[in-house]
């Protein structure tokens, strides 16, 4: 994690010092994109773990969702160094990039968030008991978190206001640490209040409002 923080670091302190210019950025996504293709070379393992799931996930989700899929595996596949020294992306990660790909596959909406709720809690759990928690999986936790929610809010969330504010909890937040990270040249964390967390509590609430939420009634036939 110490590895990969620092040459995050030294891509971001090179857009900085390049004023953030058109060549700046052609120089930090050619290096990026260097250190992803010899991260994956170096976990065989993962890189063949992470084709596999997305290949059996892009079958579930039809052509619809394939883009998103596709867009997950590049996600993942670029960024197996964070697994450190493990060789296997493991049942955790598996669960979590499941997750992230609950929008392509699709399902009830009545049950979905109560489906990647329990995906959030069953990862979390394993990791700890397995002792598989890796810069790999907190990365791909939260923004698995932030792709799902969004998703569900704006596609089936009705309510303006929890609309708002579930975007607040979690691409609010993805957005700002990004631009700080870029504008100071060096990666910044959001801030995870020990306590009251405000996206456990839209997810719960936005899990319960779907619950209760009857199907539409298809109109009779004549």
């Amino acid at each position: 994690m110490t590895a990969s923080r620092a040459v995050t670091d030294e891509l971001l302190a090179g857009l900085r010092e390049g004023r953030w210019r058109p060549a700046a950025w052609a120089r930090f996504a050619v290096f990026a994109a260097r250190r992803s293709v010899r991260q994956a070379a170096r976990h065989p393992r993962a890189l063949a773990e992470v084709t596999a799931l997305h290949g059996l996930l892009a079958l579930l989700a039809g052509r619809p969702g394939r883009r998103w899929v596709a867009a997950s595996w590049v996600m993942a596949a670029s960024h197996l160094g964070l697994l450190d020294t493990k060789p296997s992306l493991g049942l955790p990660n598996a669960i979590t990039l499941l997750r992230a790909n609950l929008p392509a596959i699709g399902g009830p909406p009545r049950w979905i968030p109560a489906l990647a709720l329990a995906s959030d809690l069953a990862d979390g759990q394993l990791a700890r008991r397995g002792d598989a928690v890796t810069a790999f999986g907190a990365h791909a936790d939260s923004l698995a978190d932030a792709a799902f929610w969004t998703w569900f809010t704006l596609r089936h969330e009705p309510s303006p206001g929890i609309r708002i504010a579930a975007l607040a909890a979690w691409a609010g937040p993805v957005a700002a640490v990004t631009a700080v990270s870029v504008a100071r040249g060096r990666m910044t964390d959001a801030p995870r209040p020990a306590v009251l967390r405000p996206a456990a509590a839209i997810q719960a609430v936005l899990a319960i409002r779907a619950a209760q939420r009857r199907p539409a009634t298809p109109p009779p036939s004549r």
